[in-house]
């Protein structure tokens, strides 16, 4: 089984975080620069990677680009990435987003991002100040196949962002929110019959506790998914 792994500055957390899964299990880099677009047509899955902010041109508000880390945007990398997901989603392949994943998934569909929470008025998303992972609680939606898949409606993730998802993309539902109502999960509103896509805004790659239930559980659905395709 070969899984997609999009190109980040931490493209090694990920891509271990994968392969821990078992020897059954192969990663391949996808990225932008240059591109590689080709080698999609090799993998089971494809996990959407964090990193960069995404430009707001995309979702037709470059009057946000203010907003954003300048330093931290490619467009080349959004553009990129918006194809792997026209390609996913025409041939039914498996996506897994994580932080950034879920947002450049959420403008994909058609949605918005808030660029920057704490200038919108929320809590502080990112590190905290000794550089390390913040982490708060979040909600489950008892109807939502993330709490089948995890099977509990609520705990404590870790989180290091400060763009989110604002309006959500067509045919996509929020199935997780932290206590100030920032989107921590999206997933599909009708998903029977559709490919797996499952979009989460905390880091399971790097949760202190890697048995968590929003770490194990999401990896071992995907991985599973991606071997039936």
């Amino acid at each position: 089984m070969i899984i997609g792994v999009t190109d980040c500055s931490k493209y090694a957390n990920y891509a271990n975080w994968i392969l821990a899964h078992g020897p059954e299990v192969k990663v391949k880099k996808l990225t932008w620069q240059p591109s590689n677009m080709e080698e999609i047509k090799d993998c089971d899955g494809v996990v959407l990677t964090g990193g960069e902010d995404v430009h707001p041109r995309f979702y037709n508000r470059p009057d946000l680009y203010e907003y954003c880390y300048k330093d931290d945007v490619s467009e080349a990398r959004d553009e990129f990435e918006l194809k792997i997901l026209e390609y996913t989603e025409t041939n039914a392949v498996p996506v897994l987003g994580i932080c950034r994943g879920l947002q450049i998934a959420n403008v994909f569909f058609g949605g918005t991002l808030i660029p920057d929470i704490p200038r919108w008025g929320k809590f502080n998303h990112s590190k905290l100040p000794d550089d390390t992972d913040r982490y708060h609680s979040i909600q489950v939606d008892p109807a939502s196949w993330l709490h089948k898949i995890t099977g509990k409606g609520a705990d404590q993730v870790n989180s290091n962002h400060h763009q989110s998802a604002d309006a959500i993309g067509n045919g996509l539902i929020v199935s997780a929110l932290s206590p100030d109502g920032i989107a921590e999960a999206l997933e599909r509103k009708n998903p029977a019959g559709a490919s797996f896509l499952c979009l989460v805004q905390w880091h399971p790659e790097r949760m202190n506790d890697q048995d968590s239930n929003f770490v194990k559980n999401i990896r071992e659905a995907f991985i599973e998914t991606s071997g039936n395709k």
